[in-house]
C-alpha cells in the first residue's frame, strides 16, 4: 500500500468531529520507518492531494471528517500550547464579551505561560500568543473553561487586567458596558 493512503486509511479510522486536527507528530507516529525526509514528502503530498490540509506549522486538518467550523483557531491554539495555560483574553475576550465594539476577524488573542509569538494560520487567520509570569493560582479564578473552544476564557475583569499589562490600547473599550458586564 502507498504511504500516502496508508495515511488516508489510518486517519478515516481515527478522525472524528472531536479528532480532526493532528500535529505532524501524531502523523509521524504513523510511519516509524521512514526517514524524515521521507515523511516530510508525504506531508507536502498530503496537502497538495487535499488528504490533509495546513492549518500552521506542524498542524494539520483531516478535512473528511465532519468538524466544528469556525473554532480552527481555537483548537489549533490548544493544541500548539497544550503544555502551558493558556486563556483566551485581550480583545477577543472583550469583543465576545460586548466591551469593545470592534470583533476581531481572523485573529484571536490568549495570554499564555508560554511565550510570545504569532502564529499565521494562512486562510485561517492568526493565533496572537502573549507570554504571563502570572501565578496560575493568581488567575484561576477568573478563568472559566470554553469547551466549545477547548481553552480557558478571562473573564471581562481579567481579559482588561490582561489588556493593561501587555500594554495595549484602550481606546476601544466601552467603560459602561464593561461596568455592566462586572
Amino acid at each position: 500500500m502507498q504511504a500516502l493512503e496508508h495515511l488516508r486509511d489510518e486517519l478515516m479510522r481515527l478522525a472524528s468531529a472531536n479528532r480532526y486536527l493532528f500535529s505532524s507528530t501524531d502523523l509521524r507516529a504513523l510511519f516509524p520507518d521512514q526517514s524524515d525526509q521521507a515523511f516530510r514528502a508525504l506531508l507536502t503530498r498530503a496537502t497538495r492531494s487535499g488528504v490533509l490540509r495546513r492549518v500552521c506549522r506542524g498542524i494539520y486538518i483531516f478535512p473528511y471528517v465532519t468538524y466544528p467550523r469556525g473554532y480552527e483557531l481555537y483548537h489549533a491554539a490548544a493544541r500548539l500550547r497544550a503544555d502551558t495555560l493558556t486563556w483566551i483574553s485581550l480583545e477577543t475576550a472583550l469583543s465576545d464579551a460586548g466591551v469593545i465594539s470592534q470583533i476581531p476577524v481572523g485573529r484571536i488573542t490568549l495570554m499564555s505561560t508560554g511565550r510570545t509569538s504569532t502564529i499565521s494560520c494562512g486562510p485561517f487567520g492568526t493565533i496572537e500568543f502573549h507570554h504571563t509570569k502570572r501565578d496560575p493560582n493568581e488567575v484561576a479564578g477568573n478563568l472559566v473553561y470554553d469547551p466549545a473552544c477547548r481553552l480557558w476564557r478571562a473573564t471581562p475583569d481579567q481579559a482588561l487586567r490582561d489588556l493593561r499589562a501587555v500594554g495595549r490600547s484602550l481606546d476601544l473599550v466601552n467603560r459602561e458596558v464593561l461596568d455592566d458586564a462586572l
